[in-house]
């Protein structure tokens, strides 16, 4: 049952529940959030964040600690630059707006500390999120997804003064998750939908009869759709199984590759089979190289994408970008300013390449992407001579 304008009242078994659907960059979102548990001083107070994104939120040093090098080891380094590009975008509607993005959330954060109720984190794992988005995505929904990103990043340094007004009702980055499940429907049950059903179990379970959860106004209809549904977090935090295609192209493609060179020097003859290597070694390196180059990488790390992208395209337990990104960690390690930067530089397209951090990580996804780009490209010039 809807209270007032963002305010809504729910019951679950003996629980009274206020649920206050704010805007991220809103001023007025974060004092209502703040008047709220003033009024009804609840014992529990539920805020939409995870555990990473809320020691973000409140430990300014956390960026420091962060490892770089076991982050690309464990093959996170794309989940985390979509996790700052998405950020970028609220810190850049909320610079225009004048007000710092999570706002509602610190506020709901300090007044529940001052009225002694307890704080509460409803979100699934950001990583999760993306990790089970990621899992499901193909090789063209990837570059679709990534794409649209960046491009989304371009769009909002155009926002006009009417779009930033019609924005103060809504919560910018589920207005973005949205167009991104529009243009690519098969994100929205990962980023959207699972999230919803998420939001809703943890509220109706957390501890308490008196509560007040604070969560983005686009989750506001997901959390009233599944209130009374049966929800199984447990298979929400799975991550789906590998796509048997994909394991296939991963050990199939290079197999496809080796036997080609093989076969064309059996049948073919040394000159033809030379060449298909040539043709091989020259792709790959030379787009893999571009992709690091792109990334303003160091012109050794260039060199070592250029290196190892013949090989590691043949080696399905390693890829170049991990090997270039290892690379440019060792010869360009951030400093401490780049972490103390780091929220004031995702702001921009600039800022994201002028940042040691933020440069790895797209030295590494450039540069695998360069490298898949290669293989694509030599094989039917492998085959072209072949023929």
């Amino acid at each position: 049952m809807r209270e007032n304008h963002n305010r809504y009242r729910l019951t679950f078994e003996d629980k009274e529940i206020t649920l206050i659907g704010t805007a991220h960059v809103s001023r007025e979102s974060a004092d209502l959030v703040g008047r709220v548990i003033e009024e009804e001083k609840p014992e529990t107070v539920c805020i939409e964040l995870c555990q990473s994104r809320y020691e973000s939120m409140t430990q300014k040093n956390r960026w420091q600690n962060t490892d770089l090098i076991k982050l690309i080891k464990e093959k996170k380094a794309f989940l985390l630059l979509s996790n700052l590009m998405l950020a970028s975008f609220q810190k850049k509607i909320g610079r225009k707006l004048g007000i710092k993005p999570g706002e509602e959330i610190m506020r709901a954060i300090q007044v529940a500390e001052a009225v002694g109720a307890n704080i509460h984190l409803v979100d699934r794992d950001i990583r999760t999120t993306l990790s089970r988005t990621w899992r499901l995505m193909g090789l063209w929904t990837k570059m679709k997804f990534a794409a649209h990103l960046v491009i989304s990043m371009g769009d909002f340094e155009k926002i006009k003064e009417e779009d930033i007004e019609n924005m103060k009702n809504k919560d910018v980055l589920e207005t973005l998750l949205s167009e991104i499940g529009e243009v690519l429907p098969e994100l929205k049950r990962t980023l959207i939908d699972e999230r919803d059903q998420y939001l809703a179990y943890k509220i109706r379970t957390a501890p308490g009869k008196k509560i007040v959860s604070v969560v983005g106004a686009g989750h506001v209809p997901g959390i009233q759709r599944y209130w009374k549904e049966p929800i199984d977090t447990d298979a929400l935090d799975e991550m789906p199984p590998r796509s048997k295609l994909i394991g296939f192209l991963k050990w199939g493609i290079p197999a496809v590759i080796v036997g080609l060179i093989i076969l064309g020097f059996f049948t073919a003859g040394t000159v033809a089979g030379t060449l298909m290597i040539k043709w091989w070694v020259l792709a790959n390196a030379i787009l893999a190289g571009l992709g690091a180059a792109v990334a303003f990488a160091h012109p050794v790390t260039v060199l070592s994408a250029i290196v190892v992208s013949p090989l590691t395209s043949l080696n399905p337990m390693i890829a170049a970008g991990w090997v270039s990104g290892l690379v440019e960690v060792l010869l360009r390690k951030p400093k401490v300013r780049d972490f103390e930067r780091l929220s004031d530089d995702i702001s921009s397209l600039k800022g994201f390449w002028k940042n040691k951090i933020t440069r790895i990580l797209l030295v590494v996804v450039f540069t695998n992407i360069g490298s898949s780009l290669g293989t694509f490209v030599a094989i039917p010039l492998m085959v072209k001579v072949f023929a």
